[in-house]
């Protein structure tokens, strides 16, 4: 089993990977659609990626449906940007 990547850095490449896809994860934090349990294990899983340097060399930009299949988060992604878009339309 490969080792976790280390926390802070996987940290910063959620973040990105999120922002790629659009997704704001501190909004959905505030609408409930993302609890810390469900942060950490978003965190945990980008840690056990083997993609890693792939991510972080990829452009900030980007839109749904950009992020590598290997990517972990991505179906997280794509379901947190439903419900971020559904509250937006509310």
């Amino acid at each position: 089993m490969k080792p976790l990547g280390e926390p802070r850095r996987h940290f910063w490449l959620v973040q990105k990977m999120a922002q790629k896809q659009g997704v704001d994860l501190i909004g959905a934090m505030a609408r409930g659609d993302l609890d810390q349990a469900d942060w950490a294990g978003i965190v945990t899983r980008c840690r056990g990626c083997t993609g890693a340097e792939v991510c972080a060399q990829m452009p900030e930009q980007g839109g749904p449906g950009e992020l590598p299949e290997y990517c972990r988060n991505r179906e997280r992604f794509r379901i947190l940007l439903a419900d971020q878009i559904m509250a937006e339309n509310i």
